[in-house]
């Protein structure tokens, strides 16, 4: 199929505004790469659809949790994976800050209300890791509400498993100056205006503190029961479709298509136990964290 059929099929239509050529040919070059990375995922896409019918005829049930520094894509991935989803059959939960009642309740407790019933999958974008990352960083929780959650964290975790929930959890890892171009991008498109907050604008200069509380966490809640995956996600494409993959080795479903390739490409996806040497070396070898 040429270029010019693609267009077609895209149905991208002519700027109603005067552009030059060239602009014109980098927009239809955009439309024809993104049409051909949605081609790329939908054979992955169809066996989320066999993973979820296979969770309800179990009655099983699935969380996943999106963690990660801010524009490294969680968004972005969360809404491939449950594009052909059966919506009544997956929710995807973003809790604000808490309110006055929940300041006051057990930590855990609002994000335990949202867990799924049997055969429902349940995406966290960010989880109660908040208290691990973004609360510890901008100081939203005391230094004993965190050591609190670091000491309790491990052992929800275990029971949750324990008790027969499937848990995921994933950890997308972008460069900093990957980031910075992403925080760019947003500040000049009014189409993603809306994704740079107040704590965005501070990412670029906290950026050791993430990192320094990144290896804490990972260090202490990476575990059998509960692991860790860390996505590369400086190609977007590149971490959507190896954190699919991730998702579908994570379920023993019956395949829809066993002639796909399923292995995680490895310079992509990162236990977190290997993270965790890799930063250790960085840090015998530099004197510091880098990534």
């Amino acid at each position: 199929m040429t270029d010019a059929d693609l267009l077609e099929k895209i149905g991208l239509k002519k700027p109603e505004i005067q552009v030059d050529e060239e602009s014109e040919k980098v927009v239809q070059q955009k439309a024809i790469s993104r049409y051909k990375d949605d081609q790329k995922l939908k054979p992955y896409q169809a066996e989320l659809i066999r993973l979820q019918k296979y969770l309800e005829d179990q009655q099983q049930r699935m969380i996943i949790v999106f963690e990660g520094r801010d524009a490294a894509g969680k968004g972005g991935t969360i809404r491939r994976v449950t594009r052909y989803m059966n919506e009544k059959h997956y929710r995807v939960v973003a809790l604000g800050k808490p309110t006055e009642d929940q300041r006051t309740q057990w930590y855990f407790q609002k994000y335990v209300s949202q867990f799924p019933r049997g055969g429902e999958i349940v995406l966290f974008d960010r989880s109660w890791y908040n208290r691990a990352m973004v609360e510890r960083v901008f100081g939203f929780c005391t230094e004993t509400e965190y050591e609190n959650f670091m000491r309790g964290v491990v052992g929800f975790e275990r029971d949750l498993v324990r008790q027969g929930t499937i848990l995921l959890k994933l950890y997308f890892s972008v460069t900093k100056e990957e980031q910075a171009r992403r925080f760019d991008r947003r500040a000049t498109d009014p189409l993603r205006q809306w994704k740079l907050s107040e704590v965005d604008l501070q990412a670029q200069e906290r950026w050791d503190d993430f990192t320094n509380v990144k290896y804490e966490m990972l260090k202490k809640t990476h575990t059998i029961d509960a692991a860790w995956s860390v996505i590369r996600s400086n190609d977007k494409q590149m971490a959507r479709l190896n954190a699919i993959k991730v998702i579908l080795n994570s379920v023993p479903y019956p395949r829809l298509d066993a002639s796909l390739d399923y292995k995680p490409d490895p310079n992509v996806v990162i236990s977190g136990a290997r993270e965790l040497e890799k930063m250790e070396a960085q840090r015998i070898e530099k004197g510091h964290f880098v990534s």
